[in-house]
C-alpha cells in the first residue's frame, strides 16, 4: 500500500514541466472534527492518488487545507472522490485565476497541530461565530462606504505584490504575528466596518471569529478570499478592487490578477512582482528580482550566493556547514532590507 511519494522529487518536477497534460489547479479548506487525523490522512492519501492528484493537503483534528492540482480530464471523479467524505461534500473549491497547470508535481499530505498556525487557545472562543461573508458585489458596495477598513490578513510578501485598493497591510511574516497587530491597530476602531481578506478565506474564518470573540462589532470577510472574489467579478462583470498579483503557496508563486505591477526588484528597485527563491540551494530565500537582476546574480539574491553556486559540489557541501546566507537569517525578503543593507549583500 503506497502512502508517500517513493520518487525523487526533482525527477517529478522535470516530468510535470515536460507534460502537455492540462491540469486544473484548485484550493479548498474546511473546519470539522477529526478525531484520528493520522487515520484520516492516510484515508485521503489513498483516495486522490488514484486520480492523479498533486499538492500539499494538511490535516489536523481541527480539519483540512489543501492547494492542489488534479488533471483537468478528472476533475469530476476528484471532486466526487472528495465529496465522498462527509464534512467535505459541497464545499467550495476555489479555482486557480492564473493557470498554467505547472503549480504541483507531488501529492504531501501532513498532519499537523493546526491547519493554519495561528497561535491562538481554540477553546476560548467559538470559531463558528465568525464574520459575515461577502460576496465580491458586496464587497464593492460596503468598501466604497469611507468609514469602511479594508484588512489584509496575509504577509508582507504577499501583499507586497498585490492587495485591495485602501487595504491595511501590515508587515508581518506570519499570521500568527498578525492577529494581536491587527488588533492593536484597530483597538479604537471596534464599532467600524471591517472587511477582511486573505487568498482562499481559511485564514479569515478563524479571524474572524477571533475578533468578534474580543469585542469587535462589525466584521466581514471576502467570501473564498481573492480567489473567489476574482472568479465572481470576471464572471458578472463587476469592477476588480484588486491590484496586482495574487501571491500563491506553489511552483507557480503569482497569479495576475489585474495589470499592475506594484511593487519592485529587491535588487535594483525597478517595477518588478515576481518572486523567486534563491537559486543558491543553501540560502533559497523567497525575493523579487527581475529579469536583469537574476541574469546578473544568476537567479541568486546576492553576489555571495551568485558566487557560491559556482563552486564545485563538494566545496559547497563543505562551506554550508559555516557560512550564512540570507536565507539563514530571512525568513523571507523585504525591499527596505535590500536598499537599506540590513544584512542583505548587494554585491
Amino acid at each position: 500500500m503506497r502512502l508517500f511519494n517513493k520518487v525523487n522529487r526533482e525527477e517529478l518536477k522535470q516530468r510535470l514541466l515536460a507534460s502537455t497534460e492540462e491540469r486544473t489547479t484548485l484550493s479548498f479548506y474546511q473546519y470539522a472534527h477529526i478525531e484520528d487525523p493520522a487515520r484520516f490522512r492516510n484515508e485521503l492519501f489513498l483516495l486522490l492518488d488514484e486520480v492523479g492528484t498533486y499538492g500539499r493537503i494538511y490535516v489536523a483534528k481541527e480539519g483540512v487545507n489543501g492547494q492542489v492540482s488534479v488533471p483537468t480530464s478528472n476533475f469530476e471523479a476528484f471532486k466526487e472522490r472528495l465529496y465522498s467524505v462527509p464534512f467535505l461534500n459541497g464545499i467550495r473549491l476555489n479555482i486557480a485565476v492564473d493557470d498554467d497547470g505547472k503549480s504541483f508535481f507531488t501529492l504531501a499530505i501532513k498532519v499537523r497541530e493546526k491547519i493554519v498556525a495561528d497561535g491562538l487557545d481554540d477553546a476560548s472562543f467559538d470559531v463558528t461565530k465568525r464574520g459575515r461573508h461577502l460576496s465580491a458585489a458586496e464587497f464593492n458596495a460596503l468598501t466604497d462606504a469611507p468609514d469602511t477598513l479594508i484588512v489584509d490578513m496575509r504577509n508582507h510578501y504577499e501583499s507586497e505584490v498585490g492587495h485591495f485598493k485602501g487595504a491595511i497591510c501590515p508587515d508581518v511574516a506570519t499570521f500568527r504575528e498578525e492577529l494581536p497587530l491587527v488588533e492593536k491597530i484597530l483597538e479604537d476602531k471596534k464599532d467600524r466596518n471591517i472587511v477582511m481578506y486573505c487568498t482562499g478565506g481559511i485564514r479569515c474564518e478563524k479571524a474572524s471569529a477571533y475578533y468578534l470573540h474580543r469585542g469587535f462589532q462589525n466584521v466581514f470577510m471576502v467570501d473564498g478570499g481573492i480567489i473567489e472574489y476574482s472568479r465572481q467579478c470576471a464572471e458578472q462583470g463587476l469592477p476588480n478592487k484588486f491590484i496586482g498579483k495574487n501571491f500563491v503557496f506553489d511552483e507557480r508563486l503569482g497569479e495576475r490578477i489585474s495589470e499592475d505591477v506594484v511593487a519592485v526588484c529587491h535588487q535594483c528597485g525597478s517595477p518588478c512582482d515576481t518572486h523567486a527563491n534563491c537559486a543558491n540551494s543553501a540560502c533559497h530565500l523567497l525575493f523579487i528580482q527581475c529579469p536583469s537582476c537574476a541574469e546578473k546574480y544568476r537567479h541568486c539574491c546576492s553576489t555571495k550566493c551568485a558566487d557560491f553556486t559556482q563552486l564545485p559540489e563538494n566545496e559547497q557541501v563543505v562551506l554550508r556547514k559555516t557560512e550564512v546566507f540570507n536565507g539563514s537569517k530571512f525568513s523571507k525578503g523585504r525591499y527596505k532590507a535590500f536598499r537599506q543593507g540590513e544584512g542583505l549583500e548587494m554585491g
